[in-house]
């Protein structure tokens, strides 16, 4: 870490904790911290408190939101819920126990909460008084429960339960009770970081203050999840206003076919008659997270065009349930919308869209089919939900996590409802974020953010890392990252260099798209312009330059690691794909190395695939002479840890000085605090070794 520009280790948490605020061993939450140092550390990351989910009561009066905490000692975290007004005062917590409550809901009548927490090792649902009292235990469900929705009329619920289609070897063989072999006939056997052996079903059952009755699997028998794997929460599903029917997501494909398609709908259940009806049949891309007008006879939701392409542009789709008429609102507009509201006339939807690498506030006026950002600032927000005169959305930064805030629809006036970490945030130095838009090799306009270490003095000569996003199409958004932090790596004395390449949304949908097959070409070009760019500064120091990324970015790293012309003086890739023609039978997600590879790599008349193959990083190994830090995790599907593997074989029979770190129990992420926390003492232990 830097302080005051002199060296120090980041081995050792730069903070005194107080005794009177420390937690039992079994409770985890808040604690004080009293900082030695102003500089940010991997350690005071992971003290900081981690807004969750959030609802707003009924009337729209009060905010239920989660809070998470992590105890490094324990090596686990704990999630509790609290409660405030509409206006940010009169903070409650709600709970406090070591098993941690999750998935907040307000009954609909606003007497109680529900959320689902732990008995016996799976999670049900329970019910507390609105101050957290009387907590009672609703359901006994064997499977347990993921995820749950009061209906509107407050007779049912609905709830999403892993179900087990097929048989598995020892249904096959009763007589092997300790056999821990696996039968695959078919693709997509696991999924990003588990094994598919159950499908998340969508359940209705019966609700009164008693408990929950005739419990029904409304997809009973069908091989086939409700949510879609692997980011799908209820989110995916919605009650209808009047509680007579629900939508839910789901891809209705096995095997093979379901690993090479996109094409998930939108699908209607009418609770009485007990019939389904497609609503977004011929819609051939993503079409999820739908949401009802207030009056109930419009659906909105996020929609993607094209099967096979994960990253397309999302549209505002609007369908009329009396017509059927569907409309595209965001034709013309060449940017995503996510995080869809509507207001309470039902005249205008509220979306959160990513342009110039901001995530603002957008309002859609549905008579008139206009478009007109409501936010602006250096920030991104994340979710946006309406609550009658004003708006509560979650917004982050480079500087700052994710807090509440309210927004004036109106006027975009934006007012901080939570201050979960401000009395530590007041006790750091953050870097400077600038914005600078560099000239490409192809003449067009990057936007590069630039992180200053904090107390920078321009006189001075830093090292500088090269950022490679990963994605590959994630913008590089004001984000707020507890591993991949850019004031993180300011704070270890670092310039900070992160180029939105080639490739990524928020520029308009040719910048987005064109990186998909041509990967090792435009978009590294882009790269070496915004680093190229920085070295040339005078308070950089062109002889000490690094280079960091993981998934498309550690593919990044690898390949500049062949192709950097003596740029470099340190490499380090997480999770990244080595050797494409592996990776093309290695990943699961057929469809992402289909569009964005081309195609197999032994369709040899097929130019795209084979551009693709021969821009592989394995096939410029004989380049490589730069130190280089392997990361990757055994549960990562996608990018199989072998992929890692081979780098790092590669570096080492090459006699190029190289470092292996190996999960065994973490997938494409690392989320385990203590794995974390070494991961962040080796990366920064690297750096400083072969930069400082």
């Amino acid at each position: 870490m830097l302080l005051a520009l002199t060296i120090t280790s980041c081995e050792t948490a730069s903070y005194k904790q107080e005794e009177e605020v420390h937690q039992p061993a079994s409770v985890i939450g808040p604690v004080q911290l009293n900082l030695e140092s102003d500089i940010l550390s991997p350690e005071l990351l992971w003290s900081m408190g981690r807004l969750g989910e959030y609802v707003l009561s009924p009337d729209r009066s009060k905010i239920l939101y989660s809070v998470t905490y992590y105890d490094l000692k324990q090596n686990k975290g704990n999630t509790d819920l609290y409660v405030m007004n509409i206006d940010g005062t009169d903070i409650q917590r709600l709970t406090e126990t070591p098993g941690g409550e999750y998935n907040p809901r307000w009954r609909p009548d606003g007497k109680k909460i529900g959320f689902l927490a732990a008995s016996e090792g799976k999670m049900q649902l329970w019910e507390m008084n609105t101050d957290g009292s009387n907590k009672k235990m609703m359901t006994a469900i064997s499977d347990g429960i993921n995820g749950f929705e009061y209906s509107p009329d407050q007779n049912k619920i609905m709830f999403i339960s892993e179900v087990k289609i097929g048989q598995d070897v020892h249904d096959m063989h009763p007589d092997l009770p300790q056999a821990t072999g696996k039968i695959m006939n078919d693709l997509m056997y696991r999924h990003w970081d588990h094994w598919v052996e159950t499908y998340s079903h969508v359940f209705v059952a019966g609700y009164n203050e008693s408990g929950v009755t005739d419990v029904k699997d409304i997809m009973a028998g069908e091989p086939w999840e409700s949510p879609v794997r692997p980011w799908g929460g209820m989110e995916q599903l919605t009650w209808s206003p009047d509680g007579k029917s629900l939508i839910y997501t789901a891809r209705k494909k096995t095997g093979k076919e379901y690993s090479l398609s996109t094409n998930t709908d939108l699908y209607l259940y009418n609770i009485d008659s007990e019939t389904t009806t497609n609503l977004t049949e011929g819609m051939m891309g993503y079409d999820h997270h739908p949401v009802f007008s207030p009056d109930g006879k419009s659906l909105a939701w996020e929609s993607m065009k094209r099967d096979g392409y994960e990253a397309d542009k999302v549209r505002l789709m609007v369908i009329n349930l009396e017509t059927g008429e569907k409309r595209d609102f965001s034709d013309g507009f060449d940017q995503d919308a996510h995080s869809l509201s509507w207001s309470e006339d039902g005249k205008s939807i509220y979306f959160v869209s990513n342009w110039h690498a901001l995530d603002q506030i957008y309002r859609l006026d549905i008579e008139s089919a206009t478009i007109q950002k409501i936010t602006e600032g250096t920030h991104s927000y994340t979710s946006v939900h309406n609550a009658k005169d004003r708006l509560v959305g979650t917004r982050m930064s480079m500087s700052s996590p994710v807090e509440l805030f309210s927004i004036n629809p109106d006027s975009g006036e934006e007012t901080q409802l939570t201050f979960l970490n401000k009395s530590l945030l007041d006790q750091l130095t953050m870097g400077k974020v600038e914005a600078r838009w560099m000239n490409t090799t192809d003449n067009k306009k990057m936007l590069t953010w630039v992180i200053y270490p904090p107390h920078f003095d321009p006189e001075k000569k830093y090292p500088a890392l090269l950022y490679c996003q990963g994605g590959p199409q994630s913008t590089v958004s004001q984000f707020w990252s507890y591993r991949w932090n850019l004031q993180l790596m300011a704070a270890n004395g670092y310039i900070v260099v992160a180029p939105n390449r080639r490739g990524l949304p928020g520029f308009g949908s040719e910048w987005n798209e064109q990186i998909s097959g041509d990967y090792g070409g435009q978009n590294m070009k882009d790269y070496l312009t915004a680093i190229d760019e920085m070295a040339a500064e005078p308070f950089v120091d062109e002889t000490r330059l690094g280079a960091v990324g993981a998934s498309y970015g550690g593919f990044s790293v690898y390949w500049l690691a062949g192709n950097h012309n003596k740029r470099f003086k340190a490499f380090i890739a997480h999770n990244g794909m080595f050797n494409l023609e592996a990776q093309y039978l290695e990943t699961e997600e057929m469809w992402f190395v289909n569009w964005d590879l081309g195609g197999p790599f032994w369709e040899k008349d097929n130019k795209t695939a084979q551009w693709s193959y021969a821009n592989s990083p394995h096939r410029f190994v004989q380049n490589w002479d730069t130190p280089i830090l392997v990361i990757h995790s055994e549960l990562d599907y996608r990018i199989v840890a072998s992929q890692g593997m081979q780098a790092f074989n590669a570096a080492k029979l090459k006699g190029v000085p190289a470092r292996y770190l190996y999960f065994p129990d973490e997938n494409h992420w690392v989320l385990k605090p203590q794995n974390s926390v070494l991961w962040q003492r080796t990366f920064f232990g690297w750096l400083d070794q072969w930069l400082k």
